[in-house]
């Protein structure tokens, strides 16, 4: 398949939590006609492939949704106030371009806030907060706003950030890597084991409302009931100036990361074990990391039922969290040849040693 396209695509399709339908349409195009499809009641994607019918269940959710914004007031002038959907930081916000879903079409507008020239000198030196700025759309007023460009409350609001491959030919550039890296390795997975026999039956769940509470991995996990789960998310990475490497150790271009904890879940001592032999023994580069302020699917995946052994995966991001990141693309060919390895390789024998654990 085009790699660059898919990821094109995935990058620039808009989905907030709540709001994923696009993204959703486009995955299931991707993989239709090579899984089962079924979708949990929020919306979440299960992409069922069985190899071996009574082989274990491996659960692989990446999430759809990115970081974005809601309408919450529309002012008497038509400057729109909203409140953020995931985790913002405010320094990454003024003066970006986003666009509003309403119910006639898309609505560009850039995030303002009072201007540096008229502020105090005391207020200049200080971070200007979210709850402070607004989206100028252009309107001369609320009626404008709201009967001209049809604007509402709980309209949708997405980030504008365009895909391209920078002069290296390896670093991407684009928005929502966090979690569309991981959505487009399922694709690519689905694709490659077409035609394999594998001992277990994978389940690539592409879910909803992850960066606001991992709800679709809660109710896609109910759906599925896993033995074994590999969420898919991004990792941190450090190479930049001015971070430690115990702040962040991980580096663009050597490999996926394994979190060996992060806010949500401890990797489980076997499969971690499982996970790091099966990277051994195919050669692909393996970073590790924690990110204790953060959580991943694997959250309520691992809390399912009498517990399920679970850990994440991913690829470094540079800039995660903001309109624009940057992902080197052997992290993600490796970390799908890991995902391939690891399916291969998860009968009801490797899936037993591993709940053995210790």
């Amino acid at each position: 398949m085009d790699r660059l396209n898919l990821l094109k695509t995935l990058s620039e399709v808009n989905g907030i939590p709540g709001f994923e339908g696009d993204v959703r349409k486009l995955i299931s195009k991707h993989v239709e006609g090579k899984c089962e499809l079924q979708t949990d009641n929020l919306g979440s994607l299960i992409c069922a492939k069985t190899g071996a019918s009574d082989g274990p269940k491996i659960m692989i959710p990446a999430h759809m949704d990115e970081i974005g914004f809601m309408v919450h007031v529309i002012t008497d002038e038509g400057f729109i106030r909203f409140i953020p959907m995931g985790g913002w930081w405010d320094q990454v916000l003024l003066g970006q371009r986003v666009q509003i879903k309403t119910s006639h079409g898309m609505v560009t507008g850039v995030i303002g806030s009072k201007p540096p020239h008229i502020l105090k000198e005391e207020e200049r030196s200080k971070v200007v907060k979210k709850d402070t700025m607004f989206i100028d759309v252009g309107a001369t007023s609320k009626a404008q706003a709201m009967d001209e460009f049809h604007i509402r409350p709980g309209d949708p609001i997405f980030p504008v950030s365009q895909f391209e491959v920078l002069a290296s030919g390896k670093v991407v550039a684009g928005k929502a890597w966090d979690d569309r890296a991981g959505c487009a390795a399922l694709v690519e997975l689905i694709h490659r084991l077409q035609g394999q026999a594998h001992p277990n039956t994978v389940y690539a769940a592409a879910t909803v409302q992850e960066e606001v509470g991992l709800r679709g991995a809660k109710t896609s996990t109910a759906v599925v009931s896993p033995d074994i789960g590999i969420a898919l998310d991004v990792g941190i990475a450090g190479d930049m100036p001015g971070v430690k490497p115990e702040e962040s150790p991980l580096r663009l271009g050597e490999g996926p990361v394994l979190y060996v904890a992060d806010g949500s879940v401890i990797a489980h001592s076997g499969l971690r074990r499982f996970v790091i032999a099966v990277a051994e023994e195919l050669r692909i580069p393996l970073q590790f990391a924690a990110l204790l302020g953060g959580g991943t699917d694997a959250g309520e995946m691992h809390l399912f039922g009498a517990g399920v052994p679970s850990l994440s995966l991913g690829v470094p991001v540079r800039y995660v969290h903001a309109h624009t990141g940057l992902m080197h693309l052997d992290d993600y060919e490796n970390l799908i040849k890991l995902l391939e390895g690891l399916v291969m390789r998860l009968d009801w024998d490797a899936v037993n040693e591993i709940k053995r654990g210790e």
